[in-house]
Parts: structure tokens; sequence; C-alpha cells
């Protein structure tokens, strides 16, 4: 009886090289689906504080804005930023809305999605983000709001109203009877 030498297979290396393979293969696509996620969301994020950025630049604004289109770009982070902002009246009289969009400037090297850099496509925007703008709130008869509960009868506005009911008598701890 003859002894086999001991070893694996030219089958099982081969079988063997084949599950690593394809390990390393899963390994690098999930690396490679978690960088892309992390740039989208860091692009989404900062994206994001541009808008809100210009919402407020807007609002603190000395003259009141125009309604219509404006656009714009922007450095933040280290890079660059392109806006597109609509201001248009709401359904309330002295609001306005403001609405701010906002995609990163990519150079003709890197395209988006498949996409020409920039292209004046409406969904290649990376956020939209939606304020108000507008002047104090005013009732239709022009009368300032008041936001303060009517009084109770019988007791002011600095004053509590008195309690009433059968507990009323009742003297709370530390009040004098």
């Amino acid at each position: 009886m003859t002894r086999r030498p001991a070893g694996f297979t030219l089958v099982e290396v081969l079988v063997a090289l084949v599950l690593v393979a394809v390990g390393v293969a899963a390994l690098l696509t999930a690396l490679n689906t978690a960088a892309t996620s992390t740039g989208y969301l860091r692009d989404k994020a900062f994206a994001h504080w541009v808008a809100t950025n210009r919402i407020v630049e807007t609002r603190l604004a000395t003259n009141p804005p125009a309604s219509g289109v404006s656009t714009g770009e922007v450095e933040f982070a280290g890079q660059r930023w392109q806006w597109r902002q609509t201001i248009a009246s709401a359904d309330f009289p002295s609001l306005r809305r403001i609405d701010v969009s906002v995609r990163p400037i990519r150079s003709s090297a890197v395209p988006r999605r498949g996409l020409a850099p920039n292209a004046d496509d409406p969904g290649d925007w990376t956020v939209t983000v939606s304020g108000l703008l507008g002047a104090a709130v005013a009732l239709a008869n022009g009368a300032e709001p008041d936001w303060e509960p009517p009084p109770q009868e019988g007791a002011g506005r600095d004053q509590a109203a008195a309690p009433a009911g059968p507990d009323a008598a009742t003297p709370t701890p530390g009040q004098a009877t």
C-alpha cells in the first residue's frame, strides 16, 4: 500500500482561490459603497448649510429681496457651490416663500451620476431648502394679534383668577387663614 504525499490537490487550491476572490470582491464592493455614501452624505450636509446660509442672508438683507429667481456661486468647505433661489408669494399675504436649491460645482473630469457637470437638470440639485420671509403677523382687520389669554371675570391680567368650586375656601400650605 502506497501512501499519498501530504498536501493539497490542484482542485482544492483552485476552489480555495475562487472563495478568496469572491470574498475580496464582496469586501471591495462594500468598501466602495460605504465611501460613495459617505461622500454623498458629506455633500448633502454641506449643501444644506449653504442653502440655509442663503436663506439667512436673504432674511437679514437691509433691502427686501425682489420676487423671482436668482442664482449665484459661493465657496464653502473648500468647494465651490452653485445655488438657485426662488422667491414667490406664499398663501399668507405678508409672507413670501424662499426656495434655495444647491449643488456642488464639479469639474468636467468628474461628471455626477452620468450627467454632464452642472447640467440644467432640475433633478440634479443636491438639496432644496424652503423658508419664509415676511413682516409681523397682522390680522385681517389690521389689528395686531393678542397672544395673551383673556383675563377671567373678576381678575386682572396681573392677578391670578380666584379658584372656584368646593375647594376654594381650603387654604394652601403656608397661606394665612
